[in-house]
This record gives structure tokens, sequence and C-alpha cells, in this order.
């Protein structure tokens, strides 16, 4: 296989809806989790920790203002990570930077689950803001459109936007995009209703259920491999039977 069809491949892969609905499924799960089990900190969304810092400074409760400083500052480290396994060097040793991105987040959140009742819940939501950082500095494409795995407010707003232009103008590919941001939407919702009934009832090894999915979205990478390979192979033409002389 050339090596223009493979990266077309992983970029086909990278964008599809469907693992689109699995990382909004983990990042409404992270949320929850983060928030109802880590005292109430945003693990994901970092306006939230903006907000909640301007607040908690505003009453003067410095102690509590800090504790949201910490997970934006390990956002701005994932983000960076994230960016430097793009670079021409970094991808020449790591050839597929988006599973690496995926291996990455399951190892530390299955880390996490391990970890929590030994681990200061200040430490777990630095841990789980950079990968969920991670996460969104690599997946940042939806078919052709940009959208978000750990957050839903742009894609509201996208959804919106495309919902407007069906009504208005009838368009088919607004349509699309409509449909592709709902169902996004609608995932990112019910990773937040199981994320947190699952904390609620199981506790903090719940974050296990993530790191599944997680695995789930990296074997889309593999599915998808072996599918264009077995299209390829049969889209070859026969070679006619000829019979040996004697």
């Amino acid at each position: 296989m050339n090596s223009g069809t493979e990266s077309e491949r992983r970029r086909r892969t990278v964008a599809s809806l469907e693992l689109g609905v699995l990382l909004a499924l983990v990042g409404g799960f992270l949320d929850a989790y983060s928030f109802i089990s880590l005292g109430g900190v945003f693990a994901n969304a970092q306006t939230g920790n903006v907000v909640l810092f301007g607040v908690e400074a505003a009453r003067g409760h410095w102690g509590a203002a800090v504790r949201h400083i910490p997970p934006i500052l390990a956002f701005m480290i994932g983000v960076g990570v994230a960016e430097t396994l793009r670079r021409p060097r970094v991808a020449a040793v790591v050839r597929w930077p988006a599973r690496a991105a995926l291996v990455l987040e399951i190892l530390v959140l299955a880390a996490v689950g391990f970890l929590s009742s030994v681990v200061p819940q200040s430490v777990l939501v630095v841990v789980i803001a950079f990968v969920a950082s991670v996460q969104v500095s690599t997946f940042r494409t939806l078919i052709n459109w940009t959208y978000n795995t750990t957050m839903t407010t742009g894609n509201l707003r996208s959804a919106a936007q495309a919902l407007y232009l069906v009504v208005a103008d009838r368009d088919p590919e607004a349509a699309r995009k409509a449909r592709s941001f709902g169902t996004v939407i609608l995932s990112f919702l019910v990773g937040g209703f199981a994320g947190g009934l699952l904390t609620l009832r199981i506790g903090a090894c719940s974050i296990w259920i993530c790191a599944a999915v997680l695995l789930l979205a990296l074997g889309l990478f593999v599915v998808d491999e072996h599918r264009e390979v077995w299209g390829r192979r049969l889209s070859m033409p026969r070679r006619p039977l000829t019979r040996r002389r004697r």
C-alpha cells in the first residue's frame, strides 16, 4: 500500500463519525466523573474552571480559587504534547500520532482508576485534564468540519447553524452536518449521564469504562485498516486460469 493511500485512510478514520461518537462519550463521562468524584472541578471544560476561579476569587475564597488553576495549566501542557506529536521529526518516530494519543489516554485513565484511593484528588484532576487536552487537540475534525470531543458548546453552535441552513436553503450538506453534530452532542449527553450514574454507583473505578471505550476507538483504526486491505484485494482483477501443456 502506498503512503498516499495509507495517509488518506488514516485521515478518514480520525475524522469518522464512529470515532467522534466514542470520543464524545468519553468526553461527557470524564466531565461528570471529575465533577462528582474530584471535588466539583471540571477536568475537560476549562471554561468552567476559569469561571469558578473568578467566582471564588470574587468571594475572597482564594484557597478554593487556586484549585482551579492546575487543571488549566495541565490542559495547556496537553495541547503542547499533541502538537509535538505532529512535528515532522516526532512523526517520523511515532508513525501513528492519533493512535499514540489514544494509547496514552487509555494508560493514564486506567492508572487513575487504580490510584484514585491513594493519590490526592488535585493530582487526579490535573492528570485527567492533561489527557483530555491531548484528546481534544488530536481529534479536531468530524468528517469535514471542526468539532470538539470534550465539550459541547461549539458543537451546539455548529448544529444550530446547520439546522438553520436546512430550513432556509434546503441544503443537503447542511442536513448531513446537522445529523452528524446532533449524533455527537447526543453521545456527549449519554456519556455525561453514564458518567454521573456510574460514578455515584461504583465510585472512582468507573473511569475504567472510559478506558474500555477508548480501546474500542483504537480498534476502529485496526478495523478500517483490514477493511481497506480486503477491499483492495477484492478489487484486483483475477488472472485467468491456464492449462499446463503436457
